[in-house]
């Protein structure tokens, strides 16, 4: 039986800790006209804000929802600044709870981790795999529809597991029903959330365990609905996969994407936006691809607006950033130098 953790609310609804719940959220978008609005009143609000979790009477808004296109097409739910301020009150205590729940070889949205110790990470696995057996295979496994699909009732139970506090459930609950999937009653977390960041771990924490434990998979590797595992036997990977989806199907109510695949490593790890190989990692294809398009687009605006060149050197040092971690110098400066900004000349007036 799980230690279950009493008296949090205390800590989650103490001015201190709602303060503290403020300097994170404000984190990024301090001079943004909600931030500088709850700011304007500050103390009023945290004060507002704590009496309604105190007095049961917290109720999250309407969600801002809006599409974005890149990677991939999907609908964020943005909640308003002092819903975030309530959703890190929350997660500044919960989450250390959980934290030490997770396996290492999760990197999602964990502190000291990300998408650069994911890669790292699974670099050390085919490295390893090489030495163990010389080849290998790839298991790459995602999940279909993940935010969306998140079950609200086997989200609350495992949080249960580990959570006796009933006002601190009472506030989680509040906040997982607050939003539903279009298409799904009961399901779905907000992709733009904090908390949801949190709940998708969550989630997922009785699979690492399932698959570290019960099926003794050495090298393994998660962020957030993406996982990979490596093997010399390819009909293990194929046992295995059929495992998974019945685990992820009868367990937790979600489905494997049909891309879900079993690959030679000799191929390269498609994983966490690099192609990783034991000896070298090389920039995925669609990142140049989408990168090269983003910075064209902002040339052809700089023709007729200057301001577009600042955006344009804040895309580019996130380009190298990116870059700066793998073998992709020569795409960059390829890239880089097929790029130019100039602006249109006026036309002389006529006299």
């Amino acid at each position: 039986m799980p230690k279950s953790f009493s008296r949090l609310w205390e800590r989650i609804i103490d001015f201190e800790n709602l303060y503290h719940a403020f300097r994170e959220a404000s984190t990024g978008k301090r001079y943004r006209w909600e931030s500088l609005k709850f700011k304007n009143n500050l103390e009023e609000n945290l004060i507002a804000l704590q009496n309604e979790l105190i007095w049961d009477m917290y109720k999250p808004e309407p969600y801002r929802q809006f599409i974005v296109k890149e990677p991939k097409q999907r609908l964020i739910s943005a909640p308003t600044f002092r819903d975030r301020v309530a959703h890190h009150a929350l997660c500044q205590i919960i989450e250390p709870i959980f934290e030490n729940k997770m396996i290492y070889e999760t990197f999602a949205c964990r502190r000291g981790k990300g998408t650069h110790a994911a890669m790292y990470h699974t670099q050390k696995c085919a490295r390893a795999a090489q030495r163990k057996w010389g080849g290998y295979y790839v298991l790459k496994c995602d999940i279909k529809s993940f935010f969306p699909s998140v079950d609200h009732d086997i989200l609350r139970k495992i949080i249960r597991r580990y959570i006796s506090d009933k006002k601190t459930m009472n506030l989680i609950d509040v906040i997982i029903q607050s939003y539903e999937s279009p298409c799904q009653d009961g399901k779905g977390v907000p992709i733009g959330a904090l908390t949801s960041q949190l709940c998708a771990n969550i989630i997922l924490t009785p699979f690492d365990h399932w698959m570290k434990e019960d099926n003794h998979i050495q090298f393994y590797a998660r962020y957030m609905d993406d996982f990979i595992i490596l093997h010399n036997d390819k009909r293990r990977l194929w046992e295995l996969l059929c495992k998974i989806e019945n685990y992820i199907h009868d367990e937790l109510k979600l489905n494997l994407n049909p891309k879900t695949g079993i690959f030679p490593g000799k191929n390269g790890i498609d994983f966490c936006g690099y192609r990783i190989w034991p000896a070298h990692i090389k920039p995925r294809k669609s990142t140049l691809k989408r990168a090269k398009k983003r910075l064209r687009k902002m040339a052809r605006m700089y023709r007729t607006n200057p301001e577009t060149l600042e955006r344009a050197k804040a895309s580019v040092m996130s380009f190298l950033g990116y870059i700066r971690h793998c073998q992709g110098w020569r795409s960059a400066k390829s890239l880089l130098e097929s790029i130019v900004f100039k602006r249109e000349q006026p036309l002389a007036s006529n006299r």
